[in-house]
């Protein structure tokens, strides 16, 4: 079959190699679509993995083979692909805190070397544990692969807002209308939020409108504190949503949520990166800092819940679509957009 191997650094081979065998209780699916995620240009463009891999895991697909063990699945089926499942019985687990479960980092989908996702292929393995524990999610009828790649990134979304406990009538600041923070919009107003965007490109501060940003301003903007401030009668935000890896984000998100309110990092920083703060900030004003990173067990069904009933409109994040061989090229497009890029699908 035909996949995309990273060979190393910014380094992606479109090339032949071998058809992964299933074992007794494991499933090959072909895959259809597969979203390019952030964490997937990370991987590529920086030293984290040693090579080779195939990454790639927000993926939608046909079941091409079953094992012998393997009831509950027959060829044929339409499914989403969960790359991750946690044991449900470590420490980590029994806390909720799913993503940080050996069973969940270490075990993973596969089309090929060192387990790493597997999507950027024509098939993906999936393990048995994953296979038994919930991590294929049939597709309705009426729904496509490209609506249906979207479960897996709602699901990382999906966590943030609940980890956040945004809720109805309350008002959220999100940094950055890329194809993240439009899904963030979705979602806060799905929940009955108010959501209020900033972006450095007009054109995303003109598409966070359009799916629904009650109010989007320059990120540029030094009288944005003041402007949040009017639109929330001199309170600031309940909560920020850091969309991107700005220290200057960070800061003008601090300036802008209210005394009681949160900070969540969403977006991966790099590992250089240090923000200083007088901690007296945080203990005077009572602010809560967070973070959330990946997908989480427990929203798993809420997430297929929303994209499969259309709670949000997934259509409307995509931009650009790319097959297989020319990933690279859609690799590029992420890492410099043009006013209009959002979220990108790459078809095997």
């Amino acid at each position: 079959m035909k996949a995309q191997v990273f060979r190393g650094v910014d380094q992606l081979s479109y090339e032949e190699v071998p058809r992964p065998e299933i074992g007794p209780d494991e499933v090959l699916v072909q895959v259809r679509v597969v979203g390019l995620c952030q964490s997937d240009i990370k991987k590529i463009k920086y030293s984290l993995y040693e090579p080779p891999r195939i990454f790639g895991h927000e993926t939608a697909g046909t079941i091409a083979a079953i094992g012998s063990e393997v009831k509950k699945w027959q060829t044929g089926d339409r499914v989403v692909v969960l790359h991750h499942i946690p044991c449900m019985h470590c420490a980590y687990c029994l806390n909720e805190n799913f993503s940080m479960c050996e069973v969940y980092k270490n075990i993973t989908t596969t089309a090929g070397f060192a387990p790493s996702g597997g999507g950027f292929a024509e098939y993906v393995k999936v393990p048995g544990h994953i296979v038994r524990n919930g991590g294929l999610i049939k597709i309705p009828t009426d729904i496509t692969f490209e609506q249906a790649s979207f479960v897996e990134p709602t699901n990382c979304c999906l966590k943030a807002v609940k980890k956040a406990q945004i809720s109805p009538g309350q008002t959220v600041l999100i940094t950055g209308a890329g194809p993240i923070g439009l899904m963030f919009i979705m979602l806060v107003k799905y929940f009955g939020a108010r959501a209020i965007v900033t972006d450095l490109m007009p054109s995303r501060i003109e598409k966070a409108l359009s799916v629904g940003a009650d109010a989007a301003f320059d990120a540029r903007d030094a009288d944005l504190p003041s402007k949040v401030q009017a639109l929330t009668q001199g309170m600031g935000v309940d909560t920020s949503l850091l969309a991107v890896s700005s220290d200057k984000a960070f800061f003008q998100a601090l300036d802008c949520t209210r005394k009681g309110g949160k900070i969540l990092f969403f977006a991966e920083f790099p590992d250089e990166v240090e923000i200083p703060i007088n901690p007296n900030i945080l203990y005077r004003r009572e602010i809560d800092l967070m973070g959330s990173y990946s997908s989480s067990y427990r929203v798993q069904a809420l997430a297929a819940d929303i994209v499969f009933n259309r709670r949000i409109d997934v259509d409307a994040l995509v931009s650009d679509r790319y097959s297989l061989k020319d990933l690279s090229e859609a690799v590029d497009r992420a890492v410099k957009p043009t006013p209009n890029t959002y979220k990108i699908l790459i078809y095997p």
